[in-house]
């Protein structure tokens, strides 16, 4: 795992998000952060990310992860995260550097079916591919599942492709949570945010 310090010097010099924390990433703060690991990730391709709802993502929602919630979570781990790598790498500037000029944005939907549903202690991963990527937005489409409990994950996927990302090729022991289309992200400038005097 690559250490804050580490992490604020540049993520050009990493081949992939593998192995970089979440929380050095994304700008979401502790408590609306749905990502905990990075397990696959090729550029202008896809990834795969996990999560573990906590007992704060699901007070007073009777113990379950809110779709709302999972839809977050899986634009987080997807448009998000993978946006921001590759937009580091085309301006070829650091996190730090990126983060003063831009704020991830959560622009739109297409479409969501959900297959199950989460509760408090379960691990879920999100895979996610890139259907576009162009002036700072970013699409994807993916799915939620379910992971087996006691799975290594990060062993799990270290054989993963392209190939098996878009067939999502993966052991029916996971059980399919949600079917996500076309969520869409974009790096707006901060001087959007900024009030004006």
């Amino acid at each position: 795992m690559i250490s804050d310090k580490e992490s604020k010097i540049d993520i050009l010099k990493q081949g992939s998000l593998v192995g970089v924390s979440p929380s050095n990433l994304l700008l979401h703060g502790p408590s609306k952060r749905l990502v905990n690991h990075y397990h696959w990730h090729l550029p202008d391709k896809g990834i795969v990310a996990s999560y573990s709802p906590t007992e704060k993502d699901v007070a007073d929602h009777f113990g379950i992860f809110r779709g709302v919630d999972q839809v977050e979570a899986f634009a987080q781990a997807s448009v998000v995260s993978c946006a921001t790598f590759l937009e580091c790498r085309k301006l070829n500037c650091s996190l730090d550097e990126l983060k003063e000029k831009f704020i991830p944005a959560f622009i739109s939907i297409g479409s969501v079916n959900f297959h199950s549903y989460l509760e408090t202690g379960d691990t879920f991963i999100s895979i996610g591919y890139i259907t576009f990527y162009k002036w700072r937005q970013m699409v994807c489409n993916g799915r939620i599942f379910k992971v087996p409990e006691g799975l290594d994950l990060d062993d799990y996927f270290k054989g993963f492709t392209e190939e098996r990302l878009l067939k999502y090729d993966i052991s029916k022991d996971f059980k399919l949570v949600a079917e996500l289309f076309d969520i869409t992200g974009r790096a707006l400038k901060i001087e959007l945010f900024k009030k004006q005097e």
